[in-house]
């Protein structure tokens, strides 16, 4: 099936005094608009807004009975077991939460399960193992739909405490605390934190309170320390799972941003090296297409437990040896993504052009690898995508969707089929009896079409801010809309329409895949660079003097030290 034609819509204009309200300039001000601010207020609080560091954690429901079975196993010296997931959320979340318990002066350990033998979440044998070791289990990440785990602990003694950000099911786990800002009688006031975000609320509340005990050496000045220390794995795990930046989750990434760029780890700093990545330049961007993809490398095709040591370590050898080792991994992760991807495609061609979802099952396919064979077949088809490892007896399966259409509770019409699931509205993970694959295809293809039949034309949307003039594309512009940073999901980049752009050189680069082109506004304007990735189909059609739209970000190229402005082109159409 081809990739379905992108549909351009232009913002409408903000009003007149709207735009004479602020002394801003005014093309960041109809981003602002277009992103659904309306008052002068409103956009000094979103640019200059209040720093969610000094939050008050305890908004969170649980929290109190949470911090108070922590501090009861402080002061008894109980082993506290961290239980987090294996991707870039999780092993941040169970890095920081470790390192939050250890500063408190916990006897605590991690514990991370291997994606391939034991899968998603709690699981009963790990849960037996546990209950030997530890006193005090909290989760990370996880653990919200994991009812009979929780109860089988306690029954094992040992105490659980859930923290957990994905959506809840039917009934929450009888542990001693559940803290989910997903939670209906939550009244925190944001319901869209990271698990890494929920962990640092957790980690806020207990140094906070440690500090103020008479037992500690823990002073309150030295909590306010660590906690500031931290928000270097907040901004890593909220960018990389594509929580909304927006509220809470912006103003830790903005500070987490600003440690990340001074960091004090060694593991992150041989990751950066490795990923020729400049601590001054990180942003939203480099979180995204170069750290996370590294970490969640280790989970991916071996265990995340090597991720969590890079986090963690303090020793620069280590550190080296650790970076290394991820890249290797996250190379080969790039080239089975790729064989699989062809694999699953084939699988797509039996299934017809209007396949409401797009279900593509294998042995051969790693389990490691289906969510992003999944993703990418969402955003390259523009439909719900579901990749499965195909398991002698059990199945385990990755899912991406679109807006259209909420996949968790696809999910949960379907949950006779499945051992477990669990996710988000865009993303989820379960495992099901292999023998179940063919019902689980049926019913889901019937949920799908019932579901998109209200969306006859259904193909992605590019919403476009403004129409600009290439001229009025200058570095004084570029460094207003870097006020917008960090940019992402919730708050993208600023996405602009140029017209009729004339075309003075064009050539096709990495292997013909991608468009690189040099275009003006006509005679005598300035020009510019433009980098259009995988649209390099488009090369035998334009040439010197050839008129193009584009729909395209600003963005700053630095190559061998010069620093240019650039346009990073999401589409493009034949212009006059």
């Amino acid at each position: 099936m081809p990739s379905p034609a992108k549909r351009w819509q232009l913002h409408p204009a903000a009003p007149t005094a709207f735009l004479q309200s602020s002394p801003e300039h005014p093309l960041l001000l109809q981003v602002l608009y277009n992103r659904g601010l309306r008052t002068p207020q409103e956009v000094t609080a979103f640019l200059n807004g209040p720093d969610a560091v000094r939050e008050n954690p305890y908004r969170l429901r649980d929290m109190p009975q949470a911090v108070q079975r922590i501090l009861q196993a402080l002061e008894t010296e109980e082993t506290i077991c961290v239980y987090g997931d294996f991707d870039a959320d999780g092993v941040s979340a169970t890095a920081l939460l470790v390192d939050a318990l250890k500063a408190a002066g916990a006897r605590v350990g991690a514990y991370i399960p291997d994606r391939v033998d034991e899968g998603y979440g709690l699981n009963q044998e790990a849960i037996r193992q546990l209950a030997g070791k530890a006193q005090l289990l909290i989760t990370v990440d996880c653990g919200i739909r994991s009812v009979e785990e929780v109860a089988l602990a306690q029954q094992l003694g040992l105490d659980v405490i859930v923290t957990d950000h994905h959506s809840v099911g039917a009934e929450l786990p009888p542990a001693r605390a559940v803290v989910n800002p997903q939670r209906a009688d939550c009244t925190s006031g944001f319901h869209r934190l990271a698990g890494v975000g929920v962990a640092y609320r957790l980690a806020q509340a207990i140094l906070r309170a440690v500090s103020q005990q008479p037992w500690s050496a823990l002073v309150p000045d030295q909590a306010a320390e660590l906690e500031a220390s931290l928000l270097d794995l907040v901004a890593i795990g909220t960018v990389a799972d594509m929580m909304p930046l927006t509220g809470e989750n912006r103003s830790l990434v903005q500070r987490g941003l600003e440690k990340l760029r001074e960091t004090q780890r060694p593991g992150l700093s041989s990751l950066f090296q490795h990923a020729s990545l400049r601590p001054q330049g990180v942003d939203s961007t480099a979180i995204s297409f170069r750290i996370a993809p590294r970490i969640n490398a280790a989970g991916r095709l071996e265990h995340a437990k090597l991720a969590y040591e890079l986090l963690r370590t303090s020793d620069p050898g280590r550190a080296h040896a650790l970076a290394s080792h991820l890249e290797e991994l996250n190379q080969r992760r790039q080239k089975l993504t790729a064989e699989a991807q062809d694999l699953a495609q084939a699988q797509m061609a039996e299934n017809g052009p209007d396949a409401p979802i797009l279900v593509a099952s294998s042995p051969d396919f790693l389990p490691g690898i289906v969510g992003l064979v999944a993703g990418r077949l969402a955003s390259q088809f523009y439909r719900p995508a579901v990749v499965i490892e195909e398991g002698p007896e059990e199945s385990r399966g990755s899912a991406r969707s679109i807006p259209e259409f909420h996949i968790t509770q696809a999910l949960d019409q379907v949950r006779h089929l499945l051992v477990r699931h669990g996710g988000h509205s865009r993303a989820a993970g379960f495992t099901l009896r292999t023998e179940r694959l063919p019902e689980l295809r049926e019913a889901l293809a019937a949920i799908a079409q019932e579901a998109l039949s209200a969306h006859p034309d259904l193909r992605p949307t590019l919403w476009l801010d403004a129409e600009v003039a290439l001229p009025d594309l200058t570095w004084a512009l570029q460094e207003q809309l870097t006020r917008l940073e960090p940019t992402g999901e919730g708050n993208s980049p600023p996405l602009f329409l140029a017209r009729g752009c004339r075309v003075r050189r064009v050539r096709g680069v990495g292997q013909g895949k991608h468009l690189k082109l040099t275009v003006d506004a006509g005679p005598g304007s300035p020009t510019l660079d433009a980098i259009a990735f995988h649209q390099g189909a488009w090369r035998s059609e334009l040439g010197p003097g050839s008129r193009v739209d584009l729909a395209f970000h600003l963005e700053v190229n630095e190559w061998q030290g010069r620093r240019t402005l650039q346009l990073n082109v999401q589409d493009l159409r034949p212009g006059e």
